[in-house]
């Protein structure tokens, strides 16, 4: 109740200052002495009209010179460099019409001031400048979109058939990584088949054969060079797999899987060397806020040389060869095959 009071207090001191104020230029007018005043207000703001502009200006300037790496990391990826150059392009045309038209704004501002005895011009219609400020954005406009929708269809056209195949599940809060083992082949789930109790925590099924040479790994593991295609999808919340040097972005949606191709052009220890950095490691992180714990949801990203990938997915277990107890869950008649693909016979 008191800050009740203190409110209704300010609110009519307020209110007591403003009638002041009005009394006052009601005064100066009958005076004849608020038009001298009125032009020098007039001054005085359009003087600041130009300070803001300029030192507005200024100051994004700085701050993009200055923080400019930290949002534009280095390039790793081949479509990165198209998605750079479409970003850029887009970001140039947009610099250029903000520039031009806060210019005039504050210019105009200035220019256009209160002044005794100057009157206003009627500029009623031209033709010509409304041709041109229709057509010139029409065509820049046509410009940017068309040559986006061909980067996306390139981007997002179907994968080669012997693309690496990793599946990045999102759940709160990890992510879970499944490699498709040494036949490339991610396979098939079941939502209905997740049990983090159990040890499954990606709903595998074991009635696919495709599953039983298939391995999780802690960390993102890619090839150099060869075309990768993550298979993405979330088993709780929206999640959203972001990968910063390769330009990767994809949301993780419940009950809608998504996928994205791409291909590596520099390994982990090239970016090292390119940065100087030798503690450097690429990231995978989530950019859609999942819950309080969103935060955590990171992981480093590996990437190898073609030769050095495959033999390092040579040495990975299968998830049955390290979780035998789910050749319960495989057919009777597919589980001689499944101890020889996971590699079982080769522990006993």
């Amino acid at each position: 109740m008191f800050g009740l009071y203190i409110f209704l207090a300010v609110f009519l001191i307020l209110g007591i200052l403003l009638m002041i104020f009005r009394i006052s230029r009601l005064i100066n007018v009958v005076k004849g002495s608020d038009e001298k005043r009125a032009s020098t207000s007039n001054n005085v703001n359009a003087m600041l009209m130009i300070a803001f502009m300029v030192i507005g200006f200024g100051l994004a300037a700085w701050y993009s010179v200055t923080y400019f790496d930290l949002y534009d990391p280095p390039v790793a990826s081949e479509h990165g460099e198209l998605t750079d150059k479409l970003f850029w392009r887009t970001m140039w045309v947009t610099l250029l019409v903000v520039v031009v038209t806060h210019v005039l704004m504050f210019v105009f501002a200035y220019k256009y001031r209160y002044k005794e005895g100057q009157k206003a011009l009627f500029y009623p219609h031209n033709n010509k400048l409304e041709y041109i400020w229709t057509l010139v954005p029409a065509v820049v406009l046509t410009w940017l979109v068309i040559s986006g929708w061909m980067a996306w269809e390139d981007i997002m056209a179907p994968a080669d058939k012997d693309a690496e195949q990793i599946e990045v599940l999102g759940y709160q809060f990890a992510w879970s990584i499944r490699y498709g083992g040494m036949d490339n082949n991610v396979g098939d789930y079941d939502y209905r088949l997740i049990d983090d109790v159990a040890g499954n925590p990606n709903g595998i099924d074991f009635t696919d054969k495709a599953n039983f040479d298939d391995f999780l790994f802690q960390n993102l593991v890619i090839p150099k060079g060869k075309e990768i295609l993550l298979k993405i999808r979330a088993r709780d919340v929206l999640h959203s797999v972001f990968l910063p040097h390769f330009r990767v972005k994809m949301d993780a949606v419940p009950g809608m899987p998504t996928q994205f191709k791409f291909i590596v052009t520099k390994t982990t220890q090239e970016m090292r060397d390119e940065l100087g950095d030798q503690e450097f490691n690429y990231e995978l992180a989530c950019t859609e806020i999942c819950g309080e714990s969103h935060f955590s949801m990171k992981k480093n990203v590996i990437v190898m040389e073609l030769e050095d990938y495959y033999e390092w997915k040579a040495e990975q277990e299968t998830f049955l060869s390290v979780n035998p107890e789910f050749m319960d869950k495989v057919p009777e008649e597919l589980k001689e095959l499944a101890v020889v693909t996971a590699g079982i016979d080769k522990q006993d």
